[in-house]
């Protein structure tokens, strides 16, 4: 099994994190990207203010299930700055939780972002697709 570390001097400059906000749905969604059903993410552009360093088309993530354990390896492909209210059906169905809807991602980010401290319906959202390296 690859370790953190190992991956990080095979993909120089990656970031390994969990994606979602409890160790179950991280595992939840490191699979569905393990399995192509995932292609994209979001947070709120505030946040992606905060990271050091920010993300770059380009870069490198090491995907972690609820456990720690790295997933997969993604890279990013493209990232745009949109408003909440105007994210597309499309973009969701990319997101692959749930039924794919966009009534299901509104319902659930919006959870999302008033757990983490902040949502209004005009937030800038940094949308990314991202396309997986490497399964692990």
């Amino acid at each position: 099994m690859a370790t953190v570390e190992v991956l990080k001097l095979k993909y120089p400059g990656a970031d390994a994190w969990q994606m979602g906000d409890s160790p179950e749905l991280a595992s939840k969604l490191a699979d569905l990207i393990k399995k192509g059903i995932k292609t994209a993410s979001c947070g709120s552009l505030t946040s992606y203010q905060q990271e050091e360093p920010a993300p770059k088309i380009g870069s490198y993530n090491i995907i972690l299930d609820g456990q720690n354990v790295p997933a997969c390896v993604t890279r990013l492909v493209s990232m745009r700055l949109v408003r909440f209210c105007d994210v597309t059906e499309e973009f969701a169905r990319k997101e692959g939780e749930g039924d794919l809807s966009l009534e299901y991602w509104q319902k659930e980010h919006q959870r999302f972002f008033t757990c983490t401290g902040h949502f209004s319906d005009d937030m800038e959202l940094i949308a990314e697709e991202f396309e997986v390296i490497e399964v692990l």
